[in-house]
Order: C-alpha cells, then structure tokens, then sequence
C-alpha cells in the first residue's frame, strides 16, 4: 500500500465551508466537497463536521456498509497519530478512540405496555368533559334566555 498523506488536525479544520469541505472519520481525512449535492441527509450535516472529527457523528448515524466503503473514494489521506492497514485504522499516540458500546436506540420501536382501553378512555374522557362542559353552558344560557 502506498503512504498516505498526513495531515494534523489543525490542518483539517481549514477546510470547513460548502466550497472546501474536509472532515475526519476513522482516521481518515476525507474532502467530500465534491459529495455534498448527492449526501441523502443534505449538505447541511457534513458542512455541520466539517474541519472536525466526525467519527462519532458518522457511528451514531448507522450509516450502510456502501456509504462506508464511500470512506475510500473521498480519502486524501490519514490523520496525524492513525496508521490505516486493510481498511482498518488504529491508533499510535491519537488524543481520542471512541469504543462502539452504544445500542442506537432512535430506531429501536419499543412494545407499548398501555392497554388498549387505557387508551381509549385517554382520548373519550377528555371529550366528555368537553362535551358535558358544553352542553352546560349550552343549556344553562338557554334557560337564562327563556327566564
């Protein structure tokens, strides 16, 4: 494999706007200015990372395994500290290594214990009230009216 080019942190956070956007992912430096039109999430959530290190942004996500091998396509090289060997990345002296200990639960669907008649009379309560509330006031001018 041949080297890849290092770039510092520092170096990555000068490529932050629409026109030159870079960002680092898994100790990759990637220039996804190109890419911005065709991301399905929009323009705004890479411009969001870029300059930074959107390793964990880009976990949380759950992104496909296709956008991930999309990793390969935009690298212009390797952040200072990782050493990138058969598509993994590891670490030599980097200031941070997220572990992949979370369940993402924003698309998890969790069963519902309420029963269904709980349910209901959460909604038709409130309506009788309403209703009942209503009809009181309904009645009760009517019979000032006829007084």
């Amino acid at each position: 494999m041949a080297p890849q080019k290092v770039f510092t942190l520092s170096q990555v956070a000068q490529h932050k706007s629409k026109t030159d956007c870079w960002f680092v992912i898994h100790g990759r430096v990637l220039d996804v200015t190109k890419f911005l039109e065709e991301h399905p999430g929009g323009e705004e959530v890479l411009v969001e990372s870029a300059g930074k290190d959107a390793t964990k942004d880009f976990e949380d996500i759950g992104h496909s395994k296709a956008a991930q091998n999309l990793l390969l396509k935009y690298q212009v090289g390797v952040l200072q500290g990782y050493n990138i060997q058969d598509g993994a990345a590891s670490t030599k002296d980097a200031p941070y290594k997220e572990t992949k200990t979370k369940e993402m639960s924003a698309f998890v669907i969790k069963n519902d214990s309420t029963p269904t008649y709980a349910a209901l009379l959460e909604f038709l309560v409130p309506l009788l009230v309403a209703g009942f509330f209503f009809g009181y006031r309904y009645l009760s001018r009517a019979a000032h009216l006829t007084t």
